[in-house]
């Protein structure tokens, strides 16, 4: 099915749906503030964890539970399979890398954004890193990408 246009025409409302959601969860449990990861980081509050385990849960029994009544999901018709990425060196650096870019802003991605939401303006700078860290990655990758690709006769 192609990604865009065969779309079901509630997709993207639901999708913006659930961003309020997760959004509001964010600042309902404090996790869109810097501080309060930070302090989960450095072993002194352990909410975030409740928090994670919650959201664990509900999605593992959301996951499991839809597969029994479906096969195809209801918005988007692809069929729902599990694709897992093998535990590469791509894997192993660029997790790494997150976790140095989560431990020296005390936010990842998805809290940058709800973060803003309760006024924390100064998140903007993690958030513009956040972009041009993605760009210079994508960069590089295609860079790499195009110097591995041997000519063909066609070319």
């Amino acid at each position: 099915m192609s990604p865009e246009h065969d779309q079901h025409p509630l997709f993207l409302p639901l999708v913006f749906v659930g961003g309020l959601l997760f959004g509001f969860g964010l600042g309902f449990s404090h996790m869109a503030q810097p501080e309060v990861v930070l302090s989960f980081l450095q072993f002194t509050d352990f909410g975030l964890l409740f928090v994670m385990f919650g959201a664990a849960i509900v999605t593992g029994i959301t996951f499991f539970g839809v597969k029994q009544f479906r096969s195809r999901a209801p918005l988007t018709g692809a069929v729902y399979e599990r694709r897992l990425k093998s535990l590469d060196k791509n894997v192993v650096i660029g997790g790494g890398i997150f976790g140095i870019g989560w431990g020296l802003s005390g936010i990842c991605p998805g809290a940058a954004y709800a973060s803003l939401g309760i006024g924390n303006v100064p998140i903007l700078y993690g958030i513009a890193g956040m972009f041009v860290g993605a760009y210079i990655q994508g960069f590089w990758r295609s860079a790499r990408t195009e110097r591995n690709t041997p000519a063909t006769t066609a070319d």
